[in-house]
């Protein structure tokens, strides 16, 4: 385990990163100047998973190539007490964005939503919430893993929920459902502070982070309204971890094995042939 006091240094460090990320628009971001970006999903404490993705960025080697996280909080990894190890997952992302501020961006996903908002999460009859905050007392001490807990869920309040290319690939968690599609508006993400009626059932932020309607129609209608062409996400569980649910979405899932992430040019046009070639199979470490 890091030092406590380093790391919550580090993490303040990187709340201040990810709020002077380039192209940041509120809770939005443009990515400039970008030539390509690698994009893994809901990896849910998966460590061997997340230093794969990593390494294969090669983020110094590739100056111009962005790495995008999705969802690292709530897995199945547990310390001997119970608690959940997926912190471990925020610590590294903050070490990361310190170290590549304008390459690395991890996207606010439902179950950091949900731990920043403290709306329950169940599964196997598990609070999943509890199981986080257990994790980081568990690791750091009840005195320290409360200040270091307040520390991820100040950089859960900060985080992205979108990020948009210059050749029109939209990244996000995922998209809302096709009766909240109507009302939802690009322009309700470019602000730092969402009031609560957002982050519920039918609020723009809860519905582009929870909504699980990968219809086409749906798809094409929620990209045009953010004016782009094709969409990667997570959030849905992908049995060959990827899935293309129709013509103009990729959901990438790093949670298990097998597990895949997308590699895609950023800055020129490309066809459906490349948007479906540009699925890479992980190869975990650990």
């Amino acid at each position: 385990m890091p030092d406590p006091d380093r790391l919550l240094r580090t993490l303040y460090k990187a709340v201040d990163a990810v709020r002077q990320t380039p192209g940041r628009k509120g809770r939005f971001v443009q990515l400039h100047e970008a030539g390509e970006v690698l994009v893994a999903g809901d990896l849910h404490g998966h460590l061997g998973n997340f230093q794969a993705v990593y390494q294969a960025a090669d983020l110094a080697k590739n100056p111009r190539r962005h790495l995008v996280f999705q969802e690292l909080v709530h897995g199945k990894f547990l310390y001997p007490g119970g608690g959940d190890k997926s912190h471990q997952l925020l610590d590294l992302f903050a070490a990361l964005k310190i170290q590549f501020p304008g390459q690395v961006h991890m996207l606010l996903g439902n179950h950091e939503l949900a731990q920043w908002t403290n709306r329950l999460v169940m599964k196997n009859d598990k609070d999943l919430n509890s199981l986080f905050q257990e994790g980081v007392v568990e690791a750091y001490g009840a005195e320290k893993g409360t200040e270091i807990y307040n520390g991820y869920s100040r950089m859960f309040g900060v985080l992205p929920l979108a990020l948009r290319t210059a050749n029109r690939i939209f990244l996000s968690h995922s998209l809302p459902r096709e009766k909240f599609l109507e009302k939802f508006e690009l322009r309700h993400l470019e602000t730092d502070a969402f009031p609560p009626e957002d982050l519920t059932v039918g609020g723009t932020a809860y519905e582009l982070l929870w909504g699980r309607d990968t219809r086409t129609t749906t798809c094409s209608a929620f990209l045009k309204k953010v004016e782009c062409d094709w969409l990667v996400s997570g959030h849905i569980a992908c049995e060959a971890g990827f899935a293309f649910p129709n013509a103009q979405q990729l959901i990438v899932d790093c949670c298990d094995s097998p597990a895949a992430y997308a590699q895609l040019p950023a800055d020129r046009p490309i066809t459906g042939a490349e948007f479906r070639a540009c699925v890479r199979m992980i190869s975990p470490i650990g």
